[in-house]
């Protein structure tokens, strides 16, 4: 505020007593403001009169809403600051939803398909060692047997006893010689063979013992090797070139009447048929 205004309201309030509005719940000043004092004439100049001393005001501690009274000059409070507007929010138009639908319905580009990655190379794998050859199967033990008697005629008896001193007596007994003699043989001119192994004998192993092998009578069970599995009892066969007849034991045959019947049958289709 410059000279001139000031010594303006010095005289406006010249002898108006100025009172001070206490804050609501604050003691109230009851001691009045001083006096202003006169201030000279307006036409003089400013520079010519001293400025009249004023009593410093009392400052308040925190200034209250003024409040109007009679005979004092109400100070509008200062206005507060207004909160700035907001900014105006734009609604979307018919435009911007009709774009943003033909966005989402027309398609999207695929992406380009990456190259499809080369498979690995293969390991290198180094060469199957070379299997091992089958080993040879063990070769075949030959069956021991005992024999009795010539072979003239090529005619084997094969038996086999758990005792080798019942071979003589084998060879001795009465219904094998009378078996021969119906087909025309003799016990002189056939060799009876005794295996001494529950396995059966070989052609090879007879012939290689220097037997002529023409005709073989089996009597009992697993005897002669190639006969094992294609032969019935009394029903002679032919293998290879010997002629082959299956049959009981000697001491079974000798006494049983339907057995001996059976071999006789067999011995005729195969020695006089």
């Amino acid at each position: 505020m410059d000279d001139a205004t000031l010594a303006f309201y010095q005289q406006l309030y010249a002898g108006t007593p100025l009172y001070v509005v206490p804050e609501p719940g604050a003691a109230p000043l009851t001691a009045p403001v001083a006096p202003v004092a006169p201030v000279a004439a307006a036409s003089q100049p400013a520079a010519a009169t001293p400025p009249a001393a004023v009593s410093p005001p009392v400052a308040p501690p925190t200034p209250p809403a003024p409040v109007p009274q009679l005979g004092a000059v109400a100070v509008p409070p200062a206005p507060a600051p207004e909160p700035a507007p907001a900014a105006p929010v734009r609604l979307p138009s018919l435009a911007d939803l009709r774009a943003a639908r033909t966005a989402a319905a027309s398609p999207q580009p695929e992406p380009a398909a990456a190259p499809p990655t080369p498979p690995p190379a293969p390991a290198s794998v180094p060469p199957a060692a070379a299997a091992p050859a089958p080993a040879a199967p063990p070769a075949r033990q030959p069956v021991p047997f005992d024999t009795l008697g010539s072979n003239a005629n090529g005619l084997v008896l094969l038996v086999r006893l758990d005792d080798p001193e019942r071979l003589p007596r084998i060879q001795r007994n009465v219904f094998l010689n009378n078996m021969l003699k119906a087909i025309q043989r003799v016990m002189e001119e056939c060799v009876v063979v005794n295996v001494r192994s529950p396995y059966p004998v070989s052609l090879e192993d007879l012939r290689a013992r220097g037997l002529a092998v023409r005709e073989v009578i089996g009597f009992g069970k697993n005897l002669l090797d190639v006969a094992t599995k294609r032969t019935e009892p009394y029903e002679p066969v032919r293998i290879g070139d010997v002629a082959y007849l299956p049959a009981a034991e000697v001491e079974i045959i000798e006494y049983d009447n339907g057995r001996k019947k059976q071999l006789w049958q067999a011995l005729q289709r195969m020695f006089l048929g």
